[in-house]
């Protein structure tokens, strides 16, 4: 009761009063909410069950009766999973009752969710075989359980992790669970978590295999005795995700950060920085990297100042069709045609209100202040707002439209496209003014993404991306 249902109310309240200013509750964070949902009723409930049991001789008697092993193991494991599933569906309504709307996806959720009970069970047998007595497994299970929600991309988002921690997390399975979940509130459903799948897949697979091998029916039975060889199948698992990750074969690995922001991947990095020399090859973040193509020649012309930019210095050194798709989880656009969600129309008629009036959107820097305004499309992306992400760039060219005319808008959008580094960024801390969430945190990628929407406008302006 306290593992299966307890725990996940507590995080939900917990999440609520951290994230009360969002317009729709808790949607943006039901793929870390379920995840805590199954790791604590298969990593925390099912193995100090099932020690329990054993410490008062259940299991040897259960080995006694004229019952299949596997039999008596499953039926414990599919209790467990009923307990999740029900307190699944308890955070799903709770999260509902205060406002939070159906995800995107419910038939993709019911299957991604089996896929994360399935590993997660595995490794919750696997806790239950090595710990010899309750103690020994509660403290077993918090090794797993606070990890992988401090460092391992649950509690705390990815992107908000230093670079070593976002390695680390190659190698937990939590990860995998929030983005495969969370893909279904928000995102593709299935179709984004090829790779989540098999990451699950496989330490379920090797968790209950080495659980299997090492389970024992009697108290008196001690884990240094036997079966910890069979250990090597799930530490193998777990390393094979994580190299495969670290090799790129993960495509929505979270960008690395890096000293300075990351030229996108359209951007040929023969063009010169802020500094007016030329730039460094640069390791373009997975998020927007090509998996193939040709690297743009090398520029013929490069501006000294934005004054100097030409539409034929744009075309010599960017390749349009590398920038990620509008429908893409990286800097997405709306279609004109699609009306935004009515939970959000509100606070998308307030921020365009207010946009005009924005003292960092008035400054007398043209550059610095079309960097300001990006940096309004910039921040729900990086901040996964993602209801809000695809409208919100549409209300930001509206605005530079607006301001300025167009030869000049696209000599300035692209400037600061191909200077993600230069300029001052700490608009992203004045966005409550606008009705958004301040940003917080490393700049790198917020940078890079606007970079990302400076190229796509530009690309519109020119017409060398269709307006949709």
């Amino acid at each position: 009761m306290v593992y299966g249902y307890l725990f996940p109310v507590i995080f939900l309240v917990a999440f609520r009063v951290l994230y009360r200013s969002e317009p729709v509750p808790m949607m943006r964070h039901m793929g870390q909410l379920l995840t805590v949902t199954i790791l604590g009723s298969t990593c925390l409930g099912m193995p100090t069950t099932m020690v329990s049991e054993r410490e008062r001789g259940v299991w040897r008697r259960y080995r006694l009766a004229p019952v299949a092993m596997t039999a008596l193991i499953s039926s414990a494991i599919g209790v467990r999973f009923f307990i999740s599933v029900t307190a699944g569906l308890l955070q799903l309504l709770l999260a509902m009752a205060i406002g939070m709307s159906l995800p995107k996806h419910p038939l993709d959720l019911c299957v991604v969710f089996t896929f994360v009970s399935f590993a997660f069970l595995g490794l919750g047998l696997v806790l239950a075989s090595m710990a010899d007595n309750v103690p020994s497994v509660q403290a077993l299970g918090q090794c797993i359980f606070l990890p992988m929600l401090i460092v391992g991309g649950v509690a705390v988002p990815l992107d908000s992790l230093p670079k070593w921690a976002q390695r680390v997390a190659d190698f937990f399975p939590g990860r995998y669970a929030v983005e495969s979940l969370q893909a279904c509130f928000t995102g593709t459903g299935m179709s984004s978590s090829g790779f989540d799948f098999l990451a699950l897949t496989l330490i379920g697979i090797s968790g209950f295999f080495a659980g299997a091998k090492m389970f024992r029916w009697d108290a008196q039975q001690r884990f240094a005795g036997r079966g910890k060889s069979w250990l090597v199948a799930v530490v193998a698992a777990w390393g094979l995700i994580g190299i495969l990750a670290e090799a790129g074969i993960e495509s929505h690995k979270a960008p690395p950060q890096s000293s300075r922001a990351a030229l996108p991947a359209a951007i040929t990095s023969a063009h010169p920085v802020a500094s007016g020399t030329p730039a460094p090859t640069v390791a373009v973040p997975k998020s927007i990297a090509p998996s193939g193509g040709t690297k743009p020649e090398k520029s013929r012309h490069q501006s000294t100042i934005w004054q100097d930019v030409t539409v034929d210095e744009i075309n010599q050194n960017t390749d349009f069709g590398l920038l990620p798709s509008d429908d893409d989880v990286v800097a997405p656009i709306a279609r004109k045609d699609v009306a935004p969600p009515p939970e959000i129309a509100d606070q998308l008629g307030a921020l365009k209100a207010a946009l005009p009036e924005w003292a960092p959107g008035k400054v007398a820097d043209p550059v610095q202040r079309v960097r300001n305004l990006l940096l309004v499309a910039a921040v729900p992306d990086v901040s996964r707002a993602e209801i809000l992400e695809g409208y919100v760039p549409r209300i930001v060219f509206d605005q530079l439209q607006q301001d300025f005319p167009k030869e000049e808008l696209v000599r300035l959008l692209f400037w600061v496209a191909v200077h993600p580094s230069s300029g001052d960024a700490s608009a992203a801390g004045q966005m409550d003014q606008l009705g958004l969430e301040n940003f917080v945190g490393n700049t790198d990628t917020l940078r890079e993404r606007v970079s990302v929407y400076g190229l796509k406008l530009v690309g519109r302006l020119i017409g060398k991306i269709p307006v949709r």
